[in-house]
Protein backbone atom coordinates (compact mmCIF):
# COMPACT_ATOMS: atom_id res chain seq x y z
CA UNK A 1 0.00 0.00 0.00
CA UNK A 2 1.04 3.54 -0.65
CA UNK A 3 -0.13 7.54 -0.98
CA UNK A 4 -0.19 9.80 -3.76
CA UNK A 5 -1.47 12.91 -3.39
CA UNK A 6 -3.81 12.23 -0.23
CA UNK A 7 -5.16 8.79 -1.71
CA UNK A 8 -4.17 5.08 -0.94
CA UNK A 9 -3.17 3.73 -4.44
CA UNK A 10 -4.73 0.22 -5.45
CA UNK A 11 -7.89 0.58 -3.30
CA UNK A 12 -11.71 1.69 -4.16
CA UNK A 13 -12.00 5.20 -4.61
CA UNK A 14 -15.45 6.77 -4.58
CA UNK A 15 -14.60 10.63 -4.14
CA UNK A 16 -17.57 12.69 -2.67
CA UNK A 17 -18.54 16.27 -2.63
CA UNK A 18 -19.17 16.41 1.38
CA UNK A 19 -15.18 17.49 2.14
CA UNK A 20 -13.13 20.86 2.18
CA UNK A 21 -10.00 21.67 2.64
CA UNK A 22 -8.22 21.65 6.01
CA UNK A 23 -7.18 24.69 7.70
CA UNK A 24 -3.81 23.50 7.39
CA UNK A 25 -3.36 20.27 4.65
CA UNK A 26 -0.54 18.72 6.22
CA UNK A 27 -1.77 19.38 10.17
CA UNK A 28 -2.92 15.44 10.29
CA UNK A 29 -2.44 14.58 14.10
CA UNK A 30 -5.83 12.00 14.68
CA UNK A 31 -7.32 8.96 13.43
CA UNK A 32 -11.00 8.69 14.53
CA UNK A 33 -12.63 5.08 14.80
CA UNK A 34 -15.92 5.37 13.51
CA UNK A 35 -18.57 2.61 12.96
CA UNK A 36 -21.36 2.52 10.22
CA UNK A 37 -24.29 -0.29 8.69
CA UNK A 38 -27.00 0.91 6.97
CA UNK A 39 -29.44 -0.17 7.49
CA UNK A 40 -28.14 -0.80 11.27
CA UNK A 41 -26.59 -3.95 12.01
CA UNK A 42 -27.49 -4.87 8.31
CA UNK A 43 -23.89 -5.61 6.17
CA UNK A 44 -22.48 -5.82 1.77
CA UNK A 45 -25.42 -2.96 1.05
CA UNK A 46 -24.88 -0.22 -1.05
CA UNK A 47 -26.38 2.00 0.89
CA UNK A 48 -22.55 3.24 2.66
CA UNK A 49 -21.61 4.35 -0.82
CA UNK A 50 -24.96 6.17 -0.86
CA UNK A 51 -24.97 8.31 2.05
CA UNK A 52 -21.83 9.37 1.56
CA UNK A 53 -22.26 10.50 -2.30
CA UNK A 54 -25.77 11.88 -1.18
CA UNK A 55 -27.79 9.65 -3.31
CA UNK A 56 -29.46 7.73 -0.47
CA UNK A 57 -33.04 6.84 -1.46
CA UNK A 58 -35.04 7.95 1.56
CA UNK A 59 -37.96 5.27 0.50
CA UNK A 60 -35.31 2.29 0.61
CA UNK A 61 -35.91 1.61 4.03
CA UNK A 62 -37.92 3.81 6.90
CA UNK A 63 -34.47 4.59 8.96
CA UNK A 64 -33.12 6.55 5.63
CA UNK A 65 -35.82 9.15 6.33
CA UNK A 66 -33.94 10.61 9.11
CA UNK A 67 -30.71 10.48 7.46
CA UNK A 68 -30.93 10.46 3.57
CA UNK A 69 -30.06 14.35 3.40
CA UNK A 70 -27.38 14.50 5.86
CA UNK A 71 -24.22 15.59 4.23
CA UNK A 72 -21.04 13.43 5.33
CA UNK A 73 -18.27 11.89 4.43
CA UNK A 74 -15.04 9.81 6.34
CA UNK A 75 -11.82 9.32 4.59
CA UNK A 76 -11.94 5.40 4.24
CA UNK A 77 -14.44 2.80 4.90
CA UNK A 78 -13.25 -0.59 5.67
CA UNK A 79 -16.02 -3.48 5.14
CA UNK A 80 -16.33 -6.65 7.04
CA UNK A 81 -14.09 -8.69 4.73
CA UNK A 82 -11.53 -6.19 5.03
CA UNK A 83 -11.63 -4.13 1.88
CA UNK A 84 -11.13 -0.62 1.81
CA UNK A 85 -12.89 2.23 0.02
CA UNK A 86 -11.98 5.49 -0.04
CA UNK A 87 -13.98 8.81 -0.65
CA UNK A 88 -12.14 12.07 1.01
CA UNK A 89 -8.39 12.62 0.34
CA UNK A 90 -6.09 12.68 3.37
CA UNK A 91 -5.09 16.21 1.76
CA UNK A 92 -8.84 17.38 2.06
CA UNK A 93 -11.25 17.48 5.19
CA UNK A 94 -13.99 15.26 5.11
CA UNK A 95 -16.73 15.52 7.77
CA UNK A 96 -16.68 12.48 10.41
CA UNK A 97 -16.42 13.88 13.46
CA UNK A 98 -18.78 17.05 13.85
CA UNK A 99 -19.11 19.42 16.90
CA UNK A 100 -15.61 17.45 18.46
CA UNK A 101 -13.11 18.01 20.66
CA UNK A 102 -9.58 15.41 21.90
CA UNK A 103 -6.82 16.82 24.34
CA UNK A 104 -8.37 20.16 24.36
CA UNK A 105 -7.98 21.12 20.54
CA UNK A 106 -11.45 21.88 19.32
CA UNK A 107 -12.72 20.30 15.28
CA UNK A 108 -11.70 17.18 14.93
CA UNK A 109 -12.15 17.53 11.13
CA UNK A 110 -9.37 20.05 10.64
CA UNK A 111 -6.94 17.98 11.69
CA UNK A 112 -8.19 13.90 11.95
CA UNK A 113 -8.73 11.46 9.70
CA UNK A 114 -11.78 9.16 10.02
CA UNK A 115 -11.78 5.80 9.36
CA UNK A 116 -15.75 3.71 9.16
CA UNK A 117 -15.60 0.50 10.53
CA UNK A 118 -18.90 -1.82 8.53
CA UNK A 119 -20.55 -2.45 12.20
CA UNK A 120 -22.32 -1.62 14.98
CA UNK A 121 -21.57 -0.35 17.97
CA UNK A 122 -22.78 -4.05 20.02
CA UNK A 123 -20.84 -6.04 17.40
CA UNK A 124 -17.88 -7.68 17.51
CA UNK A 125 -15.82 -6.60 14.20
CA UNK A 126 -13.61 -9.21 11.74
CA UNK A 127 -10.37 -10.10 12.01
CA UNK A 128 -9.85 -9.20 8.54
CA UNK A 129 -11.21 -5.46 9.65
CA UNK A 130 -8.18 -5.54 11.73
CA UNK A 131 -5.93 -6.70 9.68
CA UNK A 132 -6.57 -3.72 7.47
CA UNK A 133 -6.89 -1.21 9.82
CA UNK A 134 -3.37 -2.21 10.90
CA UNK A 135 -2.26 -1.67 7.66
CA UNK A 136 -3.93 1.45 7.26
CA UNK A 137 -2.36 2.55 10.83
CA UNK A 138 1.22 1.54 9.48
CA UNK A 139 0.70 3.48 6.66
CA UNK A 140 -0.88 6.62 8.34
CA UNK A 141 2.14 6.63 10.26
CA UNK A 142 4.80 6.15 7.70
CA UNK A 143 3.35 8.74 5.55
CA UNK A 144 1.65 11.74 8.23
CA UNK A 145 1.45 11.32 11.95
CA UNK A 146 3.14 10.01 15.29
CA UNK A 147 -0.01 7.33 16.00
CA UNK A 148 1.02 7.21 19.55
CA UNK A 149 -2.05 8.71 21.82
CA UNK A 150 -3.72 9.90 19.19
CA UNK A 151 -5.64 7.16 18.19
CA UNK A 152 -9.29 8.45 19.38
CA UNK A 153 -13.08 6.73 19.55
CA UNK A 154 -15.80 8.96 17.51
CA UNK A 155 -17.34 8.24 21.09
CA UNK A 156 -14.39 9.91 22.91
CA UNK A 157 -14.50 12.80 20.52
CA UNK A 158 -18.14 13.59 20.60
CA UNK A 159 -19.32 11.81 24.15
CA UNK A 160 -22.98 13.45 24.57
CA UNK A 161 -23.76 12.67 21.06
CA UNK A 162 -21.93 9.17 19.97
CA UNK A 163 -21.24 5.34 21.16
CA UNK A 164 -18.91 4.01 18.07
CA UNK A 165 -17.30 2.14 17.66
CA UNK A 166 -18.61 0.76 20.67
CA UNK A 167 -17.44 -2.09 23.53
CA UNK A 168 -16.63 -4.60 20.92
CA UNK A 169 -13.89 -2.69 19.49
CA UNK A 170 -10.69 -4.25 20.21
CA UNK A 171 -8.27 -1.09 21.50
CA UNK A 172 -5.81 -3.26 23.16
CA UNK A 173 -4.21 -3.39 19.23
CA UNK A 174 -3.87 -0.08 19.16
CA UNK A 175 -3.25 1.28 23.05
Amino acid sequence: MHIRAGWIEGVRQVPTPFFNKRPKPLDISLIVIHCIALPPKTFNTPYVDDLFLGKLDKDAHPYFQDIYNVELSTHLFINRQGKITQYVSFLDRAWHAGRSIYKDKKECNDYGIGIELEGSDDLPYTEEQYKTLDEVIELLKKTYIDIKDNIAAHSEIAPKRKTDPGIYFDWSRYR
